[in-house]
C-alpha cells in the first residue's frame, strides 16, 4: 500500500527511505524547538516579535480624550528652583485642578515626607475623595504611602519590566505580607480607572472570580502566556496594549496649570495624572516602540500609567479588547504545523531560487497571520514556528544535499576515475532516473567498444623487474586513459596489459548522428594512441626500455550497460555481442601486425565513419567464438577535411559503390 501511494506521488523506494530519515529529522527539530521554547530560550525572540507587531498596528492619531497628563518638565523644576517641589506649590496645583472638577486626580509623586513650606495646605488637598496617591509595593525597600491618604485611595506605581527592561505588562494587584497578614494592594492605574468608571456607573462584577469590568473579564497572565515561557507572573498581571507611544493623552505642563493657562474643559470630568517627564529624574522606561524612535525613545512613568488607564477604560467600555492567548496544546499544534510545512517545502522544492522564494513567502504568510491575530487581540507565537520552519527546511535540504552527494559518490565509484567530465555531468543530470537502490539499472543502448592490448607482453615482462615493468606499463596506460577521456569515452576496465573502453555510455543516444560521433571518436582516439606509441617507442629505445606493438579492436552495436556485482562490490559493466566482437577484433591473428599499432574495425563501425579515414579491407573474417563472419577493415590514417568532403559527396551520389580514391585499399 505504501508503495502504491509512493508511485502515485512519484516517490521511489529510495525516496521512502529518505522520507524516513526526514521524519526522524522532523521529530528532532520539533523536540529541539519545543525544548528550547519550554526552557525560555525563545522568549527574547518572541518578545522582539511582539514589539514589532505592536509597532505595525494602525496609528491612533487622537489621544485619549478622557485623560489629561500634567507633566513636570525640566523647565518646571528649574522655575521652582528645587526638587522635590514644595508642598505649598503642589497644593496650589491641586487646588487649581480641583476647581475645574476633574473626575479623579492621580498624583504620581512620592509624598511620604513633608517638603516645607505648606505641609498643612497639601494635607487639605490630599483629603479630597477623588485624589489617588502612590506607594511602592515593597515599602521597606521602596517608598510608603503618604500618611494623610486612606488605603483605599492609594495604589502602587511599580512598573513590571521584562528581562530586556521593556514594559509590556500591567500589574493590577499585588499581595504583601504586613505583620504576618496578607494584604492586597491595587495598582495606581487600576485605582484611577475604577474611580472614573464608578462615576460612570460601571463597577467590578461581584459574581466573577476574576476582575470583570463591563462585559470584559480580566484574565491574569500565566508564566507561559503567548510568547512568554518563564515570565514572573506574580500578582495579577495583564498584557499592556499600548495606545500609541507618547500620544496617549493630552499633555500640559506644571507651570501652565499654575499660571491658569489650561482650558477648564480639558480638566472637567477627566482623569488627571500628575508626574514627571524630566529626563534628569530618570523615571523613564523602554517600550515596544523604543527601537523605532530616534528622539526620546523611552517613555516616562506617568505616561506608562496613562497607557494602562486608557487600556482599562477601553476594555471596560468595549472599545478595545484585552489580549487573549491560545492554550499550550494549541500553540504546540501551531508550531508543529509550521515545522511540517517546512519539511514538505524542503522535500518538494529543488531549485534554489524557487526554494528561497518559497521560504520568504511562507515566512511572510506566518508573519501576516500572527499580525492578523494580534490586530484581533491575540498574541500567537511567531518566533518558535518561524525558527522551526527554517530549521525544518534546512534539515531537509541538508539531508537532501548529503543524499545527493552519496548518490554522486555511488555513480563515480561505479564509473571509477575514468569518466570524462562531459560524460559524468550527463550521467549526474540523469541520476534520479538511473539510480535505483544504489545501482545503475541495465539500459540498452548503442555504443562503440574499443579493446586495446600489448603484443607479446608476457615476453616483455620477463626482461624487466616488477617495479620497472609497472612504471613502464603505467606510462602507457596513462596515455591511453587520457586520450579516451579527451574523446568523451570511458575506460571501463584495465585487463592487465589491456584496456576496455566505451564510447556512447552511460546515457542512451537518441539520434543516429550521436552514434556516428561516438564511432568517429573511438577510431580517432585509436589513431591518436597510435601516434603516441610511435613517440613513446622512440623515447624508450633511447632509454634502453622495450618498445611495444599494440592491437586495437573497435566495433559498434547494441550493448547493455549497468551495475554488475553485489552491494559490497559494484562496478560498471557493459555486456553484449558488440563487446565480444570488439574483443575478437583486437585478438584476431596476433602475428599479423603491419604497424606498431594495428587498428581493426568492423563494418558496423565503418558505416558511421565512411569518408573520414583511409582503411584497408581485410575481407569477411571468421572471428573466434563467432558463427557469422564479420567484415573487417584496417584503419590506416585520417583523411583531411577536404578529402573527407569529396569522399562523402561521391558516396552520397553513388550509395552502393565504394570509392577507390584511397578511401579503401583492397
Amino acid at each position: 500500500m505504501r508503495f502504491s501511494i509512493a508511485r502515485k506521488f512519484g516517490i521511489s523506494r529510495p525516496d521512502l527511505a529518505s522520507l524516513r530519515v526526514v521524519a526522524i529529522s522532523t521529530i528532532a527539530v520539533t523536540a529541539t524547538v519545543l525544548g528550547v521554547r519550554y526552557m525560555g530560550g525563545l522568549e527574547p525572540l518572541e518578545l522582539a516579535g511582539f514589539d514589532q507587531l505592536m509597532r505595525w498596528q494602525p496609528i491612533e492619531l487622537e489621544p485619549d480624550s478622557r485623560l489629561l497628563v500634567v507633566a513636570i518638565t525640566e523647565e518646571d523644576i528649574e522655575a521652582q528652583g528645587q526638587w522635590p517641589i514644595s508642598d505649598q506649590v503642589l497644593a496650589q496645583l491641586l487646588q487649581k485642578l480641583q476647581a475645574n472638577q476633574p473626575a479623579v486626580i492621580g498624583l504620581d509623586l512620592y509624598r511620604n515626607l513633608p517638603v516645607a513650606p505648606g505641609y498643612e495646605q497639601l494635607v487639605d488637598q490630599l483629603q479630597q475623595s477623588n485624589l489617588i496617591g502612590v506607594q511602592s509595593i515593597d515599602t521597606r525597600a521602596g517608598v510608603p504611602a503618604p500618611p494623610d491618604i486612606p488605603p483605599e485611595r492609594i495604589g502602587f506605581n511599580d512598573v513590571p519590566t521584562d528581562l530586556d527592561s521593556v514594559v509590556r505588562r500591567n500589574n493590577l494587584f499585588a499581595e504583601v505580607v504586613v505583620e504576618g497578614e496578607t494584604d492586597v494592594l491595587y495598582s495606581f492605574s487600576l485605582r484611577l480607572a475604577l474611580t472614573y468608571l464608578e462615576s460612570k456607573g460601571i463597577s467590578p462584577s461581584p459574581d466573577s472570580y476574576y476582575l470583570k469590568l463591563g462585559n470584559w473579564e480580566f484574565l491574569p497572565l500565566a508564566e507561559n502566556s503567548g510568547g512568554y515561557q518563564k515570565v514572573d507572573a506574580n500578582g495579577y498581571q495583564i498584557l499592556l496594549n499600548y495606545r500609541l507611544s507618547h500620544t496617549v493623552a493630552r499633555q500640559v505642563t506644571f507651570s501652565e496649570v499654575l499660571n491658569g493657562e489650561v482650558d477648564p474643559s480639558w480638566v472637567k470630568d477627566k482623569i488627571v495624572l500628575i508626574g514627571s517627564i524630566a529626563p534628569s529624574l530618570k523615571d523613564l522606561f523602554a517600550t515596544p516602540y523604543s527601537p523605532a524612535l530616534e528622539v526620546n525613545p523611552k517613555m516616562s512613568g506617568v505616561l506608562i500609567h496613562a497607557q494602562m488607564v486608557s487600556q482599562l477604560l477601553d476594555a471596560a467600555t468595549g472599545k478595545r479588547t484585552l489580549f487573549w492567548f491560545w492554550s499550550e496544546w494549541a500553540e504546540v499544534f501551531w508550531i508543529v504545523g509550521w515545522i511540517s510545512t517546512g519539511i514538505i517545502l524542503g522535500r518538494v522544492t529543488y531549485h534554489p531560487v524557487a526554494l528561497s522564494i518559497s521560504v520568504v513567502g511562507s515566512l511572510s504568510v506566518l508573519s501576516s497571520a500572527c499580525f492578523y491575530f494580534f490586530s484581533q487581540g491575540g498574541w500567537v507565537p511567531l518566533a518558535a514556528p518561524a525558527l522551526g520552519f527554517v530549521l525544518a527546511v534546512g534539515t531537509v535540504v541538508s539531508y537532501r544535499s548529503y543524499h545527493e552527494h552519496k548518490k554522486q559518490e555511488i555513480v563515480m565509484r561505479l564509473l571509477g576515475q575514468n569518466t570524462s567530465p562531459k560524460i559524468a555531468q550527463a550521467l549526474w543530470q540523469e541520476h534520479d532516473r538511473l539510480l535505483k537502490s544504489g545501482k545503475l539499472p541495465g539500459i540498452s543502448l548503442t555504443a562503440t567498444m574499443l579493446f586495446a592490448d600489448i603484443k607479446n607482453f608476457s615476453t616483455i615482462s620477463e626482461t624487466m623487474s616488477p617495479e620497472a615493468l609497472l612504471g613502464w606499463l603505467n606510462e602507457l596506460l596513462e596515455v591511453i586513459t587520457r586520450e579516451v577521456l579527451q574523446h568523451q569515452g570511458i575506460v571501463n576496465k584495465f585487463t592487465g596489459d589491456g584496456v576496455m573502453a566505451a564510447f556512447g555510455v552511460p546515457t542512451a543516444r537518441l539520434e543516429m548522428r550521436e552514434v556516428s560521433e561516438d564511432a568517429k571518436a573511438a577510431v580517432d582516439c585509436a589513431m591518436t594512441i597510435s601516434e603516441h606509441i610511435e613517440e613513446m617507442n622512440q623515447n624508450w629505445q633511447r632509454l634502453g626500455l622495450p618498445i611495444i606493438q599494440m592491437r586495437i579492436g573497435i566495433f559498434t552495436g547494441g550493448v547493455v550497460a549497468g551495475s554488475v556485482g553485489g552491494k559490497d562490490r559494484l562496478e560498471y559493466g557493459i555486456i553484449g555481442d558488440t563487446v565480444n566482437t570488439a574483443s575478437r577484433l583486437e585478438s584476431y591473428d596476433k602475428e599479423r601486425q603491419p604497424t606498431n599499432c594495428r587498428v581493426l574495425i568492423g563494418d558496423a563501425t565503418w558505416t558511421h565513419i565512411r569518408g573520414q579515414f583511409e582503411v584497408e579491407d581485410w575481407g569477411e573474417l571468421s572471428l573466434k567464438g563467432k558463427q557469422q563472419k564479420v567484415k573487417v577493415l584496417h584503419v590506416l590514417r585520417r583523411l583531411s577535411d577536404k578529402h573527407s568532403k569529396v569522399i562523402a559527396s561521391k558516396t552520397r551520389q553513388e550509395p552502393g559503390i565504394r570509392s577507390q580514391e584511397s578511401e579503401v585499399r583492397r
